[in-house]
């Protein structure tokens, strides 16, 4: 492990003596978590060596978890934090289906992270501020100009056409090869999902899903009347293939609901591999998959994840996603593609609602169109991954020591935990008396007193307040330590 108190070996490599002296300047703190350190180029004259060795040095930098590539950016100090243990995962004979509950802790948080007087440390919301709040409306203002008589009008199922191409064109970025009329346009992704349960569940039927996982989810299942089936998730791979074989074994599972790039709230990439492996189990089974893919395209680096729809050969995938943590929540665009559940999950959605909001569907395909979009996303990618980086130096400075965290390779959810005798729910009530708002842990599972010393912060946002922020919250958490 390359680290300060390692003495130069003039026997070494070039590549490896020069990554020793950075490792050395930033164990020094000449070069801070967050700090942007010399070019590949600039480090190439300031050694005097050549660019192949710059690069193997920052290569071994980044092996070893100092330094950080960001898209466009370039190199970055990555902050030294415990990451948390991802716990031994086996088949066991408790993962058993639990009927949910509605909590009203989370009609609380969620309500909270709508107020705008509460320090937003705990909501998976964009920050407006890198929206492209401006270029958008304009799209907005023309595009119902040019399209009067369809802004006005019902786009019934599946939607704008123009929208539907641009999304099916989109996906092959994906590894999913769509046609147009494949696409079915959704009010955001979480429309998608109820769609995706509704076609495949009846009321009393089980569901699995990846544990930790999303409350609104979860409360969702409770208000279709639907069990939920806890599998056990890590931050690296995300859920347990595993566990959920047996669990498949020994209980009837109707669908599978999971987040497999950077899930919320874990963050957790599942390697290609694995979503392939996650793919086929299923299709043996004959159980639908359904796949929230809301922060594929928050990726930190420059390569865009695939779905697991990308495997999907029975049409059993239901790809689910929007444009609502990239462009605009409120416009509130989003999509499925669903294989075989295509036409039940469009007859359903017209006795929902009969349609999406027309204009909204007729920006979006221009923004689209036009190539706006992916010069946005580098922008974000860069920011978001920046914000992390600085929100997980934050927590090592003001959180109490054995505090670990997750390390996402994208989005902008951090998975912390805290010692265990910090309660996370008496932590949440306690920041509210400060004007500060988190999401406590047991929001996110089924089983008591599970995750009791977890909260999910946001790093969508890093200003002053922000970091003050995190500060008191630091502090309140250690006076729950200590007594």
């Amino acid at each position: 492990m390359i680290n300060a108190t390692t003495i130069p070996d003039s026997m070494a490599p070039l590549y490896e003596r020069v990554a020793i002296e950075m490792a050395t300047l930033i164990g020094e703190g000449t070069f801070r978590a967050g700090d942007r350190v010399p070019s590949i180029r600039q480090l190439s004259r300031r050694f005097d060596v050549s660019i192949n060795t710059a690069m193997q040095a920052y290569a071994l930098l980044e092996d070893q978890r100092l330094i950080e590539a960001r898209p466009q950016s370039g190199y970055y100090v990555r902050a030294r934090a415990p990451e948390i243990i991802s716990p031994r995962l086996s088949p066991s004979t408790q993962i058993k289906p639990a009927t949910v509950t509605i909590s009203e802790l989370c009609h609380q948080v969620i309500r909270n992270m709508m107020n705008r007087d509460i320090l937003p440390l705990g909501s998976a919301i964009p920050n407006p501020r890198h929206l492209p709040v401006d270029k958008l409306n304009r799209i907005l203002a023309s595009e119902t100009r040019r399209f009067s008589d369809p802004s006005v009008s019902y786009l019934m199922p599946p939607g704008w056409e123009r929208l539907r191409v641009q999304i099916a064109r989109r996906s092959l970025e994906t590894g999913i090869s769509a046609t147009p009329d494949e696409v079915l346009v959704t009010a955001g992704c979480v429309e998608a999902v109820l769609l995706a349960l509704r076609a495949t569940c009846r009321s009393g039927d089980t569901i699995a899903v990846e544990s930790p996982f999303y409350f609104n989810f979860l409360q969702m299942i409770a208000e279709l009347g639907l069990k939920a089936l806890e599998i056990p998730a890590t931050p690296r791979e995300g859920i347990s293939i595993e566990a959920l074989r047996y669990a498949i074994e020994h209980n009837r599972v109707s669908a599978c609901l999971v987040i497999p790039n950077f899930g919320n709230p874990l963050g957790s990439l599942m390697p290609s591999e694995r979503k392939r492996e996650l793919v086929e189990l299923l299709a043996r089974h004959e159980i639908p998959l359904i796949e929230d893919d809301i922060y594929g395209d928050l990726v930190f680096g420059n390569d865009r994840p695939v779905a697991a729809k990308s495997f999907d050969r029975k049409g059993l995938v239901i790809y689910c996603s929007s444009f609502s943590k990239t462009l605009s929540p409120g416009y509130r665009v989003g999509w499925t593609i669903a294989g075989r559940y295509q036409e039940r999950m469009e007859r359903l959605k017209m006795m929902m609602n009969l349609s999406c909001s027309s204009p909204t569907q007729l920006a979006v395909a221009e923004f689209l169109a036009t190539g706006g979009y992916d010069h946005h996303l580098r922008t974000v990618r860069r920011i978001y991954a920046r914000n992390m980086s600085l929100m997980r130096d934050a927590v090592v400075r003001f959180f109490p020591e054995g505090t670990r965290m997750t390390h996402p390779a994208g989005s902008f959810i951090l998975w912390v935990e805290m010692p265990e005798q910090v309660n996370s729910i008496t932590l949440y009530h306690r920041a509210l008396e400060q004007g500060i708002g988190i999401a406590p842990g047991s929001l996110f599972t089924l089983t008591e007193n599970k995750y009791r010393n977890f909260i999910r912060l946001s790093t969508a946002i890093w200003d002053d307040g922000i970091e003050q922020g995190v500060k008191k919250l630091g502090e309140l958490a250690r006076n729950l330590l200590e007594g």
